[in-house]
């Protein structure tokens, strides 16, 4: 049997979502800043962790280190991520099941941060049932802790509702507490009928619901950074610009004329190398010295064909990051559309922006009070 929960331990609360991508990080952001404001030391924790970096010899998750980087806590990186699944470990896992030691490492780096701090916001990962492969799903993890659940949702009222009582099922089975719901990226246009309706649906149900948060742009929008990573390309200019965020593509497929009137802040220019008219037209306005709103966010060069040395000279005058990529303009398109978003170390506009909207609309007393009962 795994060691046990140390005696004393502050309050905690286990952060968890009806599936990925519904705002587990951004509610961990928001939560430990509102946090802060509150008590003295706020602990951080994510047990299990599937998208990991290596620091210092140690697989860290990486919105483990995304906590760590934004709000300096002083715990340990490896004890803010115990566990960080490398490719093959649940082959090899259900070949030589271990759970014992698993859940050892997950209790130990718990008491470890629990003894320093004065609350713990403990953050999932996927759906209650996701780790089940290897005996450490949320729900798994959450009973093993004896922590209640913050759960988030995203969308209207139907859905959202179904999934979460799907997802409670599982809580329930292993007799953890559910002690409020968050829903997440709602339309502006149906934000008033969704935050009336959906509370009462959860009311029904014997849930609270403890926010409802608008659907924000910048949020679901990548940096040129992460398009950098994710499209794993080479970039050959702007690497100052890496923090601009992409709201919209353009696709080089029309006279330079034309394009000019799609050109703005935000837009990701996506072009053959060939068309150098079109990557000049892209960034006339920054050599123009017109307002920078008008610069686009960044270029990426299909084909592997890079433009002319006297083109890239021009372009490191802007400052646009110009990334070279050897797929087809329509491959790397489908692929940055298909980008799951993630805010990352330095993101400090899309962290500043977390903060605001959860501390506008969640009710984060009266998270503290249902964790207090």
């Amino acid at each position: 049997m795994p060691g046990a929960v140390i005696e004393g331990r502050p309050p905690s609360v286990y952060v968890g979502a009806t599936r990925q991508n519904d705002g587990k990080t951004i509610t961990s952001l928001g939560l430990i800043a509102a946090l802060k404001k509150r008590m003295g030391s706020v602990g951080y924790i994510k047990p299990v962790g599937q998208r990991y970096v290596d620091v210092q010899g140690h697989r860290i998750d990486e919105d483990a280190l995304l906590v760590q980087q934004s709000y300096h806590l002083g715990d340990s990186l490896p004890d803010m991520s115990p566990i960080a699944i490398p490719r093959g470990f649940t082959e090899d896992y259900i070949l030589h099941p271990d759970r014992e030691k698993l859940a050892e490492d997950v209790v130990a780096s718990y008491n470890r941060i629990a003894a320093e701090s004065d609350i713990v916001v403990v953050e999932g990962t996927g759906h209650a049932g996701v780790g089940s492969v290897f005996d450490m799903s949320n729900a798994d993890v959450a009973e093993l802790l004896g922590i209640k659940v913050l759960l988030v949702s995203s969308g209207g009222i139907g859905r959202p509702i179904d999934e979460i009582m799907l997802n409670k099922a599982l809580f329930d089975a292993r007799g953890v507490e559910i002690i409020g719901v968050i829903i997440n990226k709602v339309e502006a246009e149906k934000y008033e009928k969704v935050n009336r309706v959906v509370r009462l649906g959860l009311q029904r149900l014997g849930l609270e619901c403890v926010g409802v948060m608008p659907y924000q742009k910048l949020l679901s929008s990548p940096t040129m950074e992460q398009v950098l990573e994710d499209t794993g390309g080479k970039l050959i200019s702007g690497r100052s610009g890496l923090k601009n965020t992409v709201t919209r593509m353009v696709i080089g497929a029309m006279q330079p004329h034309e394009a000019l009137t799609y050109f703005s802040r935000g837009v990701l220019l996506i072009t053959p190398g060939t068309r150098e008219d079109l990557v000049l037209a892209a960034m006339s306005s920054c050599v123009a010295g017109i307002a920078k709103r008008n610069c686009v966010s960044g270029i990426i060069i299909t084909g592997g064909t890079e433009p002319h040395t006297n083109i890239l000279e021009l372009i490191q005058r802007t400052f646009i990051p110009v990334i070279s990529v050897p797929e087809d303009t329509f491959a790397v398109a489908s692929r940055v559309n298909k980008l799951s978003v993630k805010i990352r170390p330095g993101d400090s506009d899309k962290i500043r922006a977390t903060e605001d909207l959860f501390a506008e609309y969640i009710d984060v007393d009266r998270i503290l009070e249902k964790i207090a009962q």
